[in-house]
């Protein structure tokens, strides 16, 4: 499968500070510290240029450290540096503080800067799922992929932290129409035990969720599921993650990353897409479906 670096998607036009400062904090990958500090400056852009790094942790409700830590980590030397940067964008243009501070004439609101800044999101969002659309012009991996699930009995999904949601979802929906699906989302000595048991139980497959910040005994699982002859299917965020030298086929599908903490809806679709191509690939996939929702609405399992 190619991969090209998601298109961003334009933003509502504005040239006002807050967005001057998004534009700056893009395509960095922050800490949720770092992230809880970007989105501080951006809700204060017309007095950042003149905030010590002490006045920033004290508004971030963080480490003057991790101010310093968040500098470095968008390429600058230091705080001084970033501080520097910020008064070059011209932020605190004649007004812009009071407009800022009490909301008033032509200039941007506090309401207005915290709007834009969620806009953002939902657009990065949006550029994801745009790109996934386009590397699934090519069906053929998703399509190997399907079927290499499809025939594992038992299928072994593993998601462990922030995928834990990811793998929980797939499982769930998977489980209608697989025979046997098993579920592993809790790290420890026994998920290696699991692995192996399934491996035993006579899995050939399993399919693994990773997202940053890639926990490490993922990727010893892994090493241990493919030591047991088991054939790796991931999604992840990228081609490049961690995970990738013990994936046999990866299919990335970008998180994004504006808000405080990681937005997962490209890697999700993708789940959802690959589940579609299971369903074409398990015999008898539609006959299990109508089971479960005529015993769903013998039960009463649903409202609507």
């Amino acid at each position: 499968m190619s991969v090209t670096p998601p298109q961003p998607v334009e933003a509502p036009p504005s040239s006002g500070p807050s967005s001057r400062l998004l534009r700056l904090f893009e395509g960095y990958r922050l800490t949720p510290t770092q992230r809880r500090i970007a989105h501080c400056l951006v809700r204060n852009a017309a007095e950042a240029p003149f905030l010590s790094s002490v006045e920033v942790a004290e508004l971030a409700g963080v480490s003057q450290p991790s101010v310093t830590r968040f500098a470095v980590a968008l390429g600058f030397d230091g705080y001084p540096a970033l501080r520097r940067r910020l008064r070059e964008l011209g932020l605190a243009e004649p007004g812009a503080e009071a407009s800022v501070r009490l909301g008033g004439g032509a200039r941007e609101t506090a309401g207005e800067i915290v709007r834009n800044e969620q806009q953002q999101a939902v657009l990065s969002e949006i550029a994801n799922l745009q790109h996934l659309a386009a590397v699934l012009a090519d069906p053929e991996p998703v399509l190997r992929a399907a079927r290499l699930l499809a025939a594992s009995r038992p299928l072994v999904v593993l998601g462990l932290r922030a995928a834990s949601a990811q793998a929980n979802g797939f499982a769930y929906f998977a489980a209608k129409v697989h025979p046997d699906v098993r579920l592993l989302d809790e790290g420890g000595s026994m998920l290696l035990d699991r692995i192996e048991q399934a491996r035993v139980a006579g899995a050939t497959a399993l399919i693994c969720f990773a997202l940053p910040r890639y926990p490490r005994e993922l990727l010893d699982a892994l090493n241990v599921a493919k030591a047991a002859g088991l054939t790796v299917v991931t999604v992840a965020d990228s081609a490049f993650a961690p995970v990738s030298s013990v994936s046999d086929l990866l299919l990335p599908a970008a998180v994004g990353s504006s808000l405080v903490f990681d937005t997962a809806c490209a890697p999700m679709m993708l789940g959802r897409v690959l589940l579609q191509a299971m369903c074409d690939e398990l015999p008898g996939s539609v006959l299990r479906l109508e089971e479960f929702e005529q015993q769903a609405a013998t039960r009463g399992l649903f409202l609507g």
